[in-house]
């Protein structure tokens, strides 16, 4: 099969409808291919494991065979993408007990709930600009437990040590990679005006 990014971004929004799911998964995408880029991977093959971790949990929301990544894993292995994509979005579910041994598994992992802290922060601000947002006020609020209480903090740990890189580091190296995309992702201050 040949992955496109565009078939991975078509069938995403099928199954999305939710435009702030839609835009978790292209600020994990923004990141992950971030990360390609760095080490030198195929970004395709990335970009289509972001964006497609997570779209079918907005149709199967619940945990076990008949939800969220099985169902969406079972589709896509019905048409035909590759087995290491697979394993990657599988891996994202600690509850499935998935290793993470690809160094595809280990980023996904990274980058899911980072982003999910980013862009709390992000719309927390008056200008709602994430231009403006420092690695030094996202400390503040990853400490803050009553901040995005969704928000794992012990999997932004983990994932980072995964991945090997120190935690604020990968942090900041983030939030650059979503700055890039901050229109796309509604982070661009607009949501202000």
């Amino acid at each position: 099969m040949t992955l496109s990014r565009a078939a991975a971004y078509q069938l995403m929004t099928e199954w999305t409808e939710s435009d702030s799911l839609r835009k978790h998964m292209l600020a994990v995408e923004a990141a992950v291919v971030a990360y390609a880029e760095h080490f030198g991977e195929d970004k395709t093959k990335w970009a289509v494991t972001a964006l497609l971790h997570d779209f079918d949990y907005e149709r199967h929301p619940t945990i076990g065979e008949n939800g969220h990544p099985v169902v969406g894993v079972r589709h896509l292995r019905q048409l035909n993408y590759p087995e290491d994509v697979l394993e990657a979005i599988l891996g994202h579910a600690d509850f499935l007990e998935v290793s993470r041994t690809s160094l595809l598994a280990k980023t996904l992992y990274a980058c899911d709930e980072v982003t999910g802290l980013i862009t709390a922060a992000v719309l927390v601000r008056p200008d709602k600009d994430i231009a403006q947002l420092e690695v030094g006020s996202l400390k503040k609020k990853f400490k803050d437990k009553a901040f995005a209480r969704g928000v794992d903090r012990e999997d932004i740990r983990r994932g980072a040590q995964e991945l090997g890189v120190e935690l604020w580091e990968h942090v900041g190296f983030v939030l650059l990679a979503m700055r890039r995309h901050a229109a796309l992702l509604g982070l661009d201050g607009s949501l202000a005006r």
